[in-house]
This record gives structure tokens, sequence and C-alpha cells, in this order.
């Protein structure tokens, strides 16, 4: 996945930190739509500097692909999956209506502790790394 960056600082010889303007479904079109509140936030990241990009030069960045599906499908699809599974397989075994919603809610909130374990376990590792292409 590529994406454009501010380059904030070097780090050393080989890195430098980035500012990656994190992206939304929304398109942040606030204009038309004013519903969310939230502003073209970014996140700080560890990038690899191969080109040798100064503080304050716009960059591409490029992120593991596989790794970045991975995340979303742990933030997305695991806590909806476990919803519905913690919903359908109780009223497939007969369950009453609030015992079988009890058990989706339980689920969703075991895929979200999932989650934020993995976020963990990922900051531990560095994060999700990305690599300076070229200059924008």
């Amino acid at each position: 996945m590529t994406q454009i960056a501010t380059v904030e600082r070097i780090l050393d010889a080989d890195y430098a930190e980035v500012s990656v303007p994190r992206k939304s479904a929304c398109g942040h079109d606030c204009e038309e739509c004013a519903g969310c509140g939230v502003t073209g936030a970014a996140v700080r990241a560890k990038a690899s500097n191969p080109i040798g990009a100064r503080p304050g030069q716009k960059v591409v960045v490029q992120s593991d692909t596989q790794k970045m599906l991975r995340i979303v499908a742990l933030v997305y699809l695991i806590p909806v999956v476990l919803f519905l599974a913690g919903y359908v397989i109780p009223t497939m075994l007969s369950a009453s209506t609030g015992l079988s919603i009890f058990i989706a809610v339980l689920g969703f909130v075991a895929g979200i502790l999932i989650a934020v374990r993995y976020d963990r376990f990922l900051r531990r590792q560095g994060g999700l790394s990305f690599r300076i292409v070229r200059l924008f």
C-alpha cells in the first residue's frame, strides 16, 4: 500500500520519522457531510529512508499490504464474526433470545479484546513498517 507522507525528522542514517495522514472510508469531504467532526489526523511512524529524504519533504511511503490486511481483518472482521457466531450458534441450539444476545455481546467484546492485544503486540514489534520509495 502506498501513501503520501511528510518527513518530520531524521532518526539516524537509515530511518526517518514520517507523518502519514490517517485514511478513512468517508474521504473527509467535510463540507458535504459534517457528520463525524474528525479532522485529518496523522499517524507518526518510523520509515526506512533509502533515498535520503530530508525533514519537511513530501514523500511516497510504502507499507506491507499483507500486514495491513491482517490488521484490518482483526479490527473489523473478528469482532463481527464472533458477534454473529455468538448469536447464531446458541439460537440453533434452541437457546433463548436473551441468552443468544448475551453470548453475541460477549463474542463482540472478545473480538475487541483480541484486536487490542494484537495492536499492543504489533507496537512491541515495531508496528507497521514503512519504506520511503520516492519524493512526491
